[in-house]
């Protein structure tokens, strides 16, 4: 798990191949002015999901996981706090991986949690689990989906 600011992006692009267009996509393109939706930046590969969506309380955010992709999640406006725990320590699922979605769901309680404010992300990878958009009031913000093994780096 890595929090940082955007302005500090650059130190993470060699870290995927898919990084550098990542962010790329987040300084060339006016955020706030895209519809709550899905985005496919490059196919499959690299989505970004624009969310405008009530914050959920600590007590009633699951963490899960995903085996496909890897999230950077930013918020664009709002205050977010995000779970997070080592997934080798989660051992109570809410139920099997569903491969159609990538995500998993758990009953296990987060171990730390990170206040993001606007213009910080979390990149987040297959090993750990998160619990998202915990927060008072409205939250917006981008996540982006970047596939594990891409098809076109």
């Amino acid at each position: 798990m890595i929090f940082s600011s955007l302005s500090q992006s650059d130190r993470y692009t060699a870290l995927h191949p898919l990084f550098p267009r990542a962010f790329d996509y987040i300084r060339d393109t006016d955020l706030f002015n895209l519809a709550p939706g899905r985005y496919h930046i490059l196919g499959e590969d690299l989505i970004a999901i624009v969310e405008h969506l009530p914050g959920k309380t600590r007590e009633t955010a699951k963490l899960e996981a995903h085996r496909r992709y890897i999230d950077i999640q930013m918020v664009l406006d709002g205050s977010e706090e995000m779970g997070w725990k080592p997934l080798a320590d989660c051992h109570n699922p809410v139920s099997e991986h569903s491969i159609e979605r990538d995500i998993r769901f758990f009953h296990d309680a987060a171990v730390s949690w990170i206040a993001v404010p606007p213009e910080h992300f979390c990149i987040f990878f297959p090993e750990d689990a998160h619990a998202p958009l915990v927060g008072d009031g409205l939250i917006r913000k981008v996540i982006f989906k970047i596939a594990v093994n891409p098809v076109q780096p």
